[in-house]
């Protein structure tokens, strides 16, 4: 029978078994969002495209699959352009659906062109591959190439133009056809290598496992977990992970804590496992790697042959799927069965005992410290909430003093951007369901860049929370300004002379709202939103000063390394050469960055 433009598009889709569509709706994907609809997807319409694109991006992370955008002509390709840099930088496969004008507007001299622009080149530097649909025909191979190019290698977003010239198209085409019958999938990595990568882990005399935001994002959890049991080694989550495998609490330390440093000065062996060994972890390379056997072998699962080497050299890559090789990489282990170094329980104790440590240093009186906010706030969270942290010195201080280990976390690492997390909690939340609560811990400059997705979140229903910590000033630009000219130098729109109700701006919008100014008040609040069963912000004054100061920020010294290549950053002077211990009072907990 035959079908039209918009059902060949939903074909296509559910072929790569999308389920849900990032978009605001428009004329251009009236017919596709309806047909969607139709056949029981998700459709989520944004406040701003930008905010579409860093939903799809939670939803990535909780799903796995690839993220897809219906964008609007002109405007809304144009609001999405900062969401394709986001999406890229974070390694997030994704497809654009661009509308576009008729074709014939290319060549029209001298008209007004209503939202008619040039749009592939303005998606150069951000987009693997940008096709268009300039025949019906066209449709399958395009939009195949489209998810080919963005799930292949360094998972990345592309681009598809839709114009409406083809929209009215009607085909008679056989069914979509899956995926393995038109790109790969389920990559092994080869029997050689495998075999090498065997008798090093069995011959290791300390072997540790570096793992990063790429195997959680794979939701390769239950292979990295059999994988982690049969090495009996230490687990070294990269800065790009907040989280730890079910299981795995006393094997697992963040990279840059003292337990991780030593643990990566004794390992003989490194299993990388969904990281670019980048710049955050000193490229395999410099600081904590440069002790201790600096010599080790490296082991590297890594989908793209073309990262082999790049940053460090590598003894054995293992090319291929996450999902396909860590089952084959435990499977050829056959019956091996480490014994854990007999330093693992003496690293956890020093690591819980640092923690304590910081807990009892931070301020239990007014004005609230921004580590006691966490401390209160988050020791009410239920076991299995998701985590999504934002902001700059007051993300810090939430991550530092977490009372819970989650499982499953996210921030925006490789891009270094503040205001992501408000979407990227809505696409987090979307993707677990209302079984689980994804709380965003997050700062007020942060989550006012995209606070009107708290409408969204009340329209899908949806009961995530949003823990803020209020200073009225963009925090960490108030502490860069204090570094360079001085505690009492002005800082030019960097304070607020005013004070925002954010908890009434959510009631505004439908959500539940609670305002704390008062350290008991921090538990019941956050027990009260989390009852609510709505999406809830919890607005919590904190103290300013602390807020607004690189003294004792946990994990600011070892941030500040991570650009020893490439000078001073926000303005600290020496920031690349100060020794760790000015800036840090005290250990830098899972992961620390801006």
């Amino acid at each position: 029978m035959p079908s039209k433009m918009h059902e060949r598009i939903v074909d296509l889709l559910q072929a790569e078994g999308v389920d849900t569509v990032f978009g605001i709706p428009d004329p251009s994907f009236f017919a596709m969002f309806l047909e969607a609809e139709k056949r029981g997807m998700t459709l989520v319409a944004p406040h701003h495209e930008q905010a579409g694109a860093l939903m799809a991006d939670g939803y990535y992370r909780m799903t796995g699959k690839p993220a897809v955008m219906g964008i609007n002509k002109g405007p809304g390709v144009a609001n999405i352009a900062a969401g394709a840099a986001y999406l890229a930088k974070e390694n997030v496969p994704a497809v654009f659906i661009m509308a576009q004008r008729q074709r014939f507007y290319e060549q029209r001299v001298r008209r007004g062109k209503m939202q008619h622009m040039p749009q592939p080149a303005l998606f150069e530097g951000a987009m693997k591959w940008i096709g268009t649909i300039e025949y019906p025909e066209q449709t399958d191979e395009i939009f195949h190439e489209a998810f080919r190019r963005a799930l292949s290698g360094v998972p990345g977003p592309t681009m598809v133009e839709l114009p409406l010239s083809v929209m009215a198209a009607t085909f008679d085409l056989p069914p979509a056809p899956p995926p393995h019958r038109y790109r790969l999938v389920n990559q092994e990595a080869g029997t050689t290598a495998l075999a090498e990568a065997v008798r090093l882990l069995t011959e290791a005399e300390q072997p540790i496992m570096l793992v990063g935001q790429g195997a959680f994002a794979s939701r390769a959890h239950a292979d990295l977990i059999a994988l982690g049991k049969k090495l009996a080694c230490p687990i070294v989550s990269t800065t790009a992970v907040d989280a730890v495998l079910e299981g795995m609490d006393g094997v697992s330390f963040p990279y840059g804590s003292d337990a991780a440093a030593e643990a990566v000065a004794r390992a003989d062996v490194v299993l990388a496992v969904g990281t670019e060994i980048g710049e955050a972890m000193h490229y395999g390379r410099g600081r904590h790697w440069a002790k201790g056997k600096a010599d080790r072998k490296w082991i590297y699962i890594e989908r793209d042959p073309t990262a082999i080497g790049v940053n460090r050299p590598i003894d054995v890559p293992l090319v291929g799927d996450l999902k396909a090789v860590l089952p084959q990489l435990t499977g050829a282990l056959g019956n091996l069965q480490r014994t854990a170094p007999a330093e693992m329980a003496g690293w956890a104790e020093s690591h819980a005992v640092q923690k304590r440590a910081l807990v009892e240093s931070i301020p239990a009186g007014e004005p609230i410290h921004p580590g006691r906010l966490s401390i209160e706030a988050t020791k009410m969270l239920p076991k299995d909430a998701v985590i999504v942290r934002d902001g700059g010195a007051s993300a810090m201080w939430f991550n530092a003093l977490l009372q819970i280990t989650p499982r499953d976390a996210m921030w925006n690492s490789n891009y270094g951007a503040i205001g992501p997390g408000l979407p990227y909690a809505v696409g987090a939340q979307i993707a677990v369901g209302p079984e689980r609560r994804v709380v965003l811990l997050t700062g007020d400059s942060s989550v006012l860049f995209h606070i009107a997705e708290i409408e969204t979140a009340v329209r899908k229903n949806l009961p995530l929370l949003v823990v803020v910590a209020v200073d009225h000033a963009w925090g960490i630009e108030v502490a860069s300004y204090k570094a360079n000219y001085g505690n009492d130098t002005s800082t030019p729109e960097a304070k607020w002379n005013h004070h925002v109700r954010l908890d009434k701006t959510a009631e505004s919008l439908g959500a539940h709202g609670e305002y704390v100014d008062k350290v008991a008040d921090i538990g019941p609040a956050v027990a009260r939103a989390l009852a609510s069963g709505k999406p809830a912000l919890v607005h919590v004054e904190v103290d300013a000063s602390a807020n607004q100061s690189f003294a004792g920020l946990p994990g600011f010294a070892e941030f500040r390394t991570w650009y020893g290549e490439d000078g001073d950053f926000l303005g600290v002077p020496g920031a690349s050469s100060a020794p760790a211990a000015k800036a840090d009072s005290a250990p830098m907990e899972q992961g620390s960055g801006y």
